[in-house]
C-alpha cells in the first residue's frame, strides 16, 4: 500500500507478549484519524479530527510492562463516536500528538469548544462575545 497523504503517525495494537501481530493499522494525517482493518478485505473508517471532543488514555499494567497503552477518543461523528486505539507502543507520545493535531484542525476549520457541545441554541448567538445576542 501506499504511504498516505499528510501522514504524521502509524501504528498497530500489539499482542499481550507486545508483537504487532495483527491486520489492523492506525493513521493520523495532518485532519483525520483512519483505522485500517483486514487483510484481503480491508475496511477503513475515519473521523475528522476537528470533530474529536474528548481523548482518554489508560495504561494498565499489563500493557505498561511492554510500554503500551490505550487511547480512547470521543468525536461527534456519527457513524463511530467511540474510537479506541489499543494497545499502541508510545502511547504518551501519540496522546500529545493528537492533543496538537486536533488543535490545528479546529483552528482551521474555526471550530471551538461550545461549537461541539451545542452551546449556541434557538437562534441566540453572541458572536462579538460582548454577552448581547447578536441576530444573524
Amino acid at each position: 500500500m501506499e504511504p498516505m497523504k499528510n501522514q504524521l503517525w502509524t501504528g498497530k495494537p500489539h499482542n499481550f507478549l507486545g508483537l504487532p501481530l495483527n491486520f489492523t493499522r492506525y493513521f493520523i494525517t495532518t485532519d483525520k484519524f483512519i483505522t485500517r482493518k483486514g487483510f484481503l478485505n480491508i475496511h477503513e473508517d475515519e473521523v475528522l479530527l476537528y470533530r474529536v471532543t474528548d481523548k482518554k488514555l489508560s495504561l494498565p499494567l499489563t500493557q505498561r510492562i511492554f510500554g503500551c497503552g490505550s487511547i480512547t477518543i470521543h468525536a461527534k461523528d456519527s457513524d463511530t463516536p467511540t474510537k479506541e486505539l489499543r494497545s499502541i507502543k508510545a502511547p504518551r507520545k501519540v496522546m500529545e500528538l493528537l492533543d496538537e493535531v486536533v488543535e490545528t484542525a479546529r483552528r482551521e476549520n474555526l471550530v471551538y469548544g461550545r461549537d461541539m457541545i451545542g452551546a449556541l441554541n434557538d437562534g441566540d448567538h453572541d458572536l462579538d462575545g460582548d454577552g448581547d445576542c447578536d441576530l444573524m
